[in-house]
């Protein structure tokens, strides 16, 4: 189960990595293109925010897997540890439960745009697509959020170096 969920995260981690790059790509082209050939990218602002949403989404993703969200060592560090075990389980409770109801208002989102026939701006490019791209991020990361408590087998140890500056 863990070689697979690895596995997971790894393609996770390259579809935001693709993602990240493909953004800036837009951003860069689009910004040179505007100040020095004085020609703009059509629909290059309403394309990269959907781009940004999406390398957050996948990126949260990855966060879930990785266990890397923000630890307030000022009350995590005099724990021992059944109380650092126990602060990690409500850590990890709310951010399941934030993702899963951040994931669940995105699918409205996305059923909403493909009803409407959202489109952007220039182009008319339906931007149902590009929100499924988000949502697909946060489905991935209540996965990841949910599965990973259950995966890693004991309580991982505190680098020592960890809130000394180094």
């Amino acid at each position: 189960m863990h070689r697979y969920l690895e596995r997971f995260s790894d393609a996770v981690d390259v579809i935001a990595g693709l993602l990240l790059g493909l953004c800036t790509l837009l951003i860069v082209v689009s910004t040179v293109g505007r100040y020095v050939f004085s020609w703009a990218i059509p629909d290059s602002f309403d394309l990269s925010r959907y781009l940004i949403g999406a390398c957050i989404m996948w990126g949260f993703a990855s966060l879930g897997y990785r266990g890397g969200h923000i630890a307030v060592d000022l009350l995590y560090e005099p724990l021992g540890p059944r109380g650092r075990r126990v602060l990690d389980f409500i850590a990890w409770a709310l951010l399941l439960a934030f993702t899963a109801m951040l994931a669940y208002m995105m699918f409205f989102r996305l059923t909403g745009a493909y009803r409407s026939n959202e489109a952007t701006f220039d182009l008319r490019i339906p931007v149902w697509p590009l929100v499924g791209l988000i949502w697909l991020g946060c489905a991935s990361a209540v996965v990841t959020t949910a599965v990973v408590p259950f995966v890693r087998g004991k309580h991982e140890e505190t680098n020592p170096l960890e809130g000394h500056g180094v």
